[in-house]
Order: C-alpha cells, then structure tokens, then sequence
C-alpha cells in the first residue's frame, strides 16, 4: 500500500510539473492574402462547412478547446496541428503550384470521400465538424470543380 501511495505522488508531482511547459500555440489574427478563401470564389456554405471542419487543423490559426490548456493533451493536439499543416495549409494556397493545389485537391477529394476527413478523433469532440450528406456533398462538388479548372 506505501508503494502504491509513492507512486501516486509521483505521478501527481510530474502531472503537475508538465503543466508549466510553454507551448505555442498556433494562433494568427491576421487572414494571409495567401488563403485558400481569398483566392478562390468559394460558395458560402462549402467556406462554413471548411472553417469548422478542417482549418483548426489545416491553417495558421486554431480554435483552441478548453481542454488544451492541460499537458499531456496540449501536446498530442499541437502534434496533430503541426502534421496537419505540413500536409495542407490552407493560408498557404495561393504559394503552392497548380500542379501541388492539384495534387492536394485530390487528396482532399479521396479523403472526404473516404471518410478519413475530418478525422475522427477531432469529430469526437467537435462534433459539428462532422459533414451532413448536403455539406459532404458541396464540398466534394467545388473540390472537384476547382481540380477541373486547374487542368
């Protein structure tokens, strides 16, 4: 029983330690001019349907849950962040060439086609990022339409 008690403690102790790591976070309160949005002419509901479902993930700047602000978590979520924008950056997409926007709407496409986007374990929580058939639908629609224009 004192084994486990030390234990305890010690593992109180590190939680608490952890929690005074910084972290930076990946916050932006400017809209680059560079924005997938800004440079594309993108219907209303498909640019609602995007800000919810993928730019927390896929843009310079997150929305935050409260649950952020307690280590481990904040680490497993910056790490996805940071996958997620090297993979696709949506503030970044007037620098990319045709040929790497097409290749990127392809993927864009096959994964929400799939269901692999958005992922589940953000879907979990955030639960309006879950596309309805209509939205899937619109985003799939211009996604491909512009795919198309690029060619």
């Amino acid at each position: 029983m004192k084994v486990l008690k030390i234990i305890a403690w010690i593992a109180l102790i590190a939680f608490v330690v952890i929690q005074l790591f910084p972290m930076d976070y990946n916050k932006s309160e400017a809209v680059p001019q560079t924005d997938f949005m800004l440079v594309n002419i993108v219907p209303a509901t498909v640019e609602k349907s995007l800000q919810v479902s993928c730019y927390d993930c896929h843009s310079n700047n997150t929305k935050y849950p409260w649950y952020n602000k307690v280590q481990p978590v904040a680490w497993f979520l910056e790490d996805h962040i940071k996958e997620g924008k090297e993979e696709l950056n949506f503030n970044e997409w007037a620098n990319y060439s045709n040929r790497r926007k097409n290749s990127k709407l392809r993927s864009i496409i096959k994964q929400i086609e799939n269901g692999e986007m958005p992922l589940d374990s953000y879907t979990l929580i955030h639960r309006d990022a879950i596309f309805s058939k209509e939205e899937k639908e619109a985003v799939l629609n211009y996604m491909k339409t512009l795919k198309d224009d690029l060619e």
